[in-house]
């Protein structure tokens, strides 16, 4: 009877677990159509006066970047990174720049579960699900239990200036964002503004800001003469991590 009710429970469980991402998925596209605020934690370290002075109205030339499966190509992440560069002035120069911009980032994703400490594998487990019964002349409705995980993502982007004369780097900032949901290359640009806010002279060490998060091609035009950065392909949603096996039962 004990492994009977373990082999269904642990059915129920990858049955939930596939519904919850194309709803995650679905609940996206509800919100697409409007910019939203997100909370994200940022990393800076910059050169303090008068190293400073080159961050000043910079022109920079990117650093070529490194693909990795799985990830936006390095051209996107420049694209991305580029408009926001723009956006407080610094500006791409191939021909006489005065910084080199290295940039990265990518998305990763996990399984959580809903409860979380101090209840762990003991405490009471929910999930979607509609329970009906009847006995006799009796019928009903119910709130179906389960344990499926939710899946998250890890959205983390660096971005690093080095002045072409010294070879020092004179600017460091790394932004990232853990939730439930993840817009495609939305929040990757939203990273890149983070990394930036402040500049040239951005709080030092490790803090949160918010940024808003704008639906491809809603974002607001640049300030007049600051270039838009050309477009960058969308790239493909990642691949959510697969359901945790299931244990077998002990015999």
């Amino acid at each position: 009877m004990t492994e009977s009710t373990d082999l269904l429970r642990a059915g129920w469980r990858r049955a939930l677990a596939g519904i919850a991402w194309p709803l995650a998925v679905l609940l996206l596209s509800a919100c697409a159509s409007g910019p939203r605020v997100v909370d994200v934690q940022v990393r800076t370290h910059s050169a303090q006066p008068p190293g400073d002075g080159v961050l000043n109205g910079a022109r920079y030339r990117f650093e070529p970047g490194q693909a990795v499966v799985g990830q936006p190509a390095p051209t996107q992440l420049e694209g991305l990174a580029q408009t926001a560069l723009a956006r407080v002035g610094v500006l791409r120069d191939e021909q006489n720049p005065s910084v080199s911009v290295q940039v990265s980032g990518g998305v990763s994703a996990y399984w959580v579960d809903p409860w979380g400490p101090p209840y762990g594998v003991w405490g009471p487990r929910g999930g979607w699900g509609v329970g009906v019964g009847y006995g006799g002349r009796y019928g009903g409705v119910g709130w179906g239990m389960g344990d499926p995980d939710i899946p998250r993502y890890v959205s983390e982007v660096g971005l690093v200036m080095r002045d072409l004369r010294t070879g020092q780097i004179v600017y460091d900032s790394r932004a990232r964002n853990d939730s439930a949901g993840y817009d495609n290359l939305s929040m990757l640009a939203g990273l890149f503004a983070a990394t930036l806010q402040g500049y040239p002279r951005p709080p030092q060490g490790s803090y949160g800001v918010q940024v808003t998060l704008w639906p491809p091609g809603s974002m607001p035009a640049p300030p007049e003469g600051v270039p838009a950065a050309p477009g960058a392909p969308a790239a493909a949603l990642p691949v959510a991590p697969a359901a945790p096996a299931a244990t077998p039962p002990a015999r």
